[in-house]
């Protein structure tokens, strides 16, 4: 264990009966999760100092040859990884959930452990990696809007700063402290190798992992991979274009089948949805609800929702469209947003937080003024939802220090990267420069659309297959292996 954090590694750990459900609540019965708190220091590189709690919960292996344990992390930065436990342990994982205690942990200040917290009302919607803010144009220019992004990001700042304790929180939330507190979760859940599925986010998490604890870890799959190497605009570009190809990728689509609401023109098509975000904006949309009316950034939202899915979900974007363009009626869309707002969120305090402090910020209004032009060009659908991500840093007040640089784990067991060519959130082009980055990386390639892989209802059984005979036995599929469709 790393000297000066003799005690935290030691420390003796209770578990106890908690629900499916629910947090890390207790439960009077027994039942198949178990949940537990550990202490980790606010500031590694003081350890004597102030201290913070992580939460895991536990689904508990259900058969009789055990392998230890399996960490899992869901995204963001700022999913829960309590609540992902509790939806995807007999689902996701149900091939390996036999051999592993699933273990899904809250990342240092997100949901039930010790939390960024901020005012009622700063949760979005868990698709963090892909809200932008505000969707068509209005007219303005960028350096109107960047006085409105600044502003934001300094109230928010306020907010988080004046209800979250420790106050000191908000500068230690960055990923490679949250690394180092998995390596004392694994410490302190008896395993000597660290076994993680990370997805999105979660990926980069993982990959830091690998950088900092080579000689620990163990069976790694990152799903959907985050480029390390990139800038903070790199990475919100890269965004923008690939919802902007999943857009044309989803008009394609449409217009293969019947019954699709679009311009038979794709062109034309993408400009019609773009123009529906751009109007309802202006006048929103009315719904079934005599007293709700959905604006063009709520329309956006649910699109990118859509987007994230694969093909077998896209029938429900079809209808919604078709309501909305063709009766000016947005019902099926503010089903969805309704649904969103009863999902378990992603806090805004904790993916600003952690985004800020894993990217230094770069640039200057000229810089950004430039990026937000391009970031039109290349994604007139999305593209001005992802400006101005360095000036929210900016403003934000507590971002990092570090450039951005490729992580080699050198020494590192086999690490399988997973790609989904169509992946809009994250491309494609980001799991492959990981999986090549990654001195023991492997790239395991799903052709077809939506957002990571492993698991997922309607990605076919070949990349759930080789991910599970990876993690049960140790044997990576074979080399360049890629997958598709529903074989």
């Amino acid at each position: 264990m790393p000297a000066g954090l003799e005690s935290f590694y030691s420390q003796k750990v209770e578990w106890y009966d908690c629900g499916a459900t629910g947090g890390v609540e207790r439960s009077a019965e027994a039942t198949a999760f178990k949940c537990a708190k550990v202490r980790v220091p606010l500031d590694y590189s003081k350890p004597d100092g102030e201290t913070i709690e992580i939460a895991m919960k536990k689904h508990v292996a259900t058969g009789s040859v055990r392998r230890g344990s399996l960490f899992v992390n869901p995204g963001g930065p700022g999913g829960s990884g309590v609540s992902f436990l509790e939806t995807s342990a007999e689902t996701t994982f149900a091939g390996v959930q036999g051999a592993y205690d699933i273990i899904g942990f809250d990342p240092r200040g997100v949901g039930s452990s010790t939390p960024i917290t901020c005012a009622s009302g700063d949760d979005m919607p868990a698709v963090a990696e892909a809200a932008p803010a505000d969707a068509g144009t209005d007219g303005t220019t960028f350096e109107q809007r960047a006085t409105r992004i600044a502003a934001q990001a300094k109230k928010l700042e306020a907010d988080c700063a004046a209800n979250t304790k420790p106050a000191g929180l908000l500068d230690h939330v960055d990923t490679v402290s949250a690394a180092r507190d998995l390596d004392v979760l694994r410490a302190l859940s008896g395993d000597e190798k660290l076994n993680y599925a990370g997805f999105s986010y979660g990926t980069y998490l993982g990959a830091h992992y690998a950088e900092l604890f080579p000689a620990n870890t163990g069976r790694m799959v990152l799903d959907g991979a985050l480029d390390p190497s990139l800038t903070h605009s790199e990475r919100k570009m890269g965004q923008a274009q690939g919802f902007e190809r999943a857009l044309r990728n989803y008009v394609e689509w449409c217009q293969s089948g019947q019954n699709c609401p679009l311009s038979s023109d794709p062109d034309a098509a993408l400009q019609q949805i773009g123009d529906l975000f751009a109007s309802a904006n202006r006048t929103p949309i009315p719904t079934s609800d005599p007293n709700r009316s959905l604006t063009g950034t709520e329309i956006m939202t649910v699109v990118l929702v859509y987007l994230r899915e694969y093909e077998g979900a896209w029938g429900g974007l079809n209808a919604a469209l078709d309501q909305a363009i063709n009766q000016n009626d947005a019902s099926l869309f503010k089903e969805v947003v309704d649904l969103l707002a009863a999902q378990p969120m992603v806090g805004e305090g904790a993916f600003q937080g952690v985004t800020c402090l894993d990217y230094r910020v770069e640039g200057d209004m000229t810089t950004w003024a430039a990026q937000s032009k391009e970031l039109e060009r290349v994604s007139p659908r999305f593209g001005r939802g992802y400006e101005g991500a360095d000036l929210a840093c900016q403003s934000w007040g507590h971002h990092g220090t570090q450039a951005p640089r490729a992580l080699r784990a050198k020494g590192a067991a086999p690490i399988l990267v997973v790609g989904t060519t169509g992946d809009p959130a994250t491309p494609y082009e980001w799991s492959k420069s990981l999986a090549d980055q990654l001195e023991s990386g492997q790239l395991l390639t799903w052709e077809g659309n939506g957002h990571s892989a492993y698991g997922n209802a309607g990605r076919g059984p070949c990349v759930t297959n080789a991910v599970d005979t990876f993690l049960l036995t140790g044997t990576m599929p074979k080399k360049d292996l890629t997958c598709h469709g529903q074989e």
